[in-house]
């Protein structure tokens, strides 16, 4: 298995030039405070019905060290998290938060540098009733998530590598880096010109 601590030096853009925009979360998925370390792990998935917290409540708990959780919710009333949620989160080696709703205590989040990206902040807590599987497949930010994707998260955005094609992808984007950092600003601008220019007169642009 791909150590996925190895995307720590991806950015989101190369993975996103790399897998589309299907594997992107939208732009409501954002840090919520800054400047972030980009955050990059396994997924450990949540889902939590609009109004309710208990599982994520019950994640940090049994999440493993190094993991992403990342949560399904969709709720814009109510708090998934709060500083004291993160605290242990982070206390037990889980390496962040994507969360498709919101949090609370923020001031207390930032202090501790514990990374979350969502939708924004609330200062009222959600309800702890409603029981659901752990690690089931989500959808967060418009996109699908599976136990172990690996999630890569910075001030860009969130980008999700499908487990199965974690070891393809790592390759490539190690390959696109290596590549792009041997090429100057003058031979890419040159390089760009010349496609812009052929696009354009294939298109009758003549000016």
């Amino acid at each position: 298995m791909t150590d996925t601590g190895d995307f720590q030096d991806v950015p989101s853009t190369t993975l996103a030039d790399l897998l589309g925009r299907a594997r992107v979360m939208d732009i409501g998925i954002r840090p919520l405070w800054g400047p972030v370390p980009r955050l990059a792990g396994p997924a450990f998935t949540v889902s939590c019905p609009p109004g309710d917290n208990l599982m994520l409540h019950a994640a940090i708990h049994r999440a493993a060290p190094g993991t992403v959780l990342v949560v399904e919710s969709g709720d814009l009333d109510y708090a998934l998290a709060g500083g004291n949620v993160c605290a242990v989160a982070r206390r037990r080696g889980i390496a962040g938060l994507v969360a498709d709703g919101l949090i609370r205590d923020l001031a207390e989040v930032r202090e501790m540098a514990f990374p979350v990206f969502a939708r924004g902040v609330v200062p009222i807590p959600g309800a702890k009733k409603a029981v659901r599987p752990l690690n089931q497949t989500v959808r967060c930010g418009g996109v699908r998530v599976s136990a172990q994707d690996v999630v890569v998260a910075d001030e860009e955005g969130v980008v999700v590598v499908p487990a199965a094609r974690r070891t393809e992808i790592l390759a490539a984007a190690r390959a696109k880096a290596a590549e792009e950092a041997e090429e100057s600003l003058d031979d890419w601008e040159r390089a760009h010109r010349a496609r812009i220019d052929g696009i354009l007169t294939a298109q009758g642009f003549e000016h």
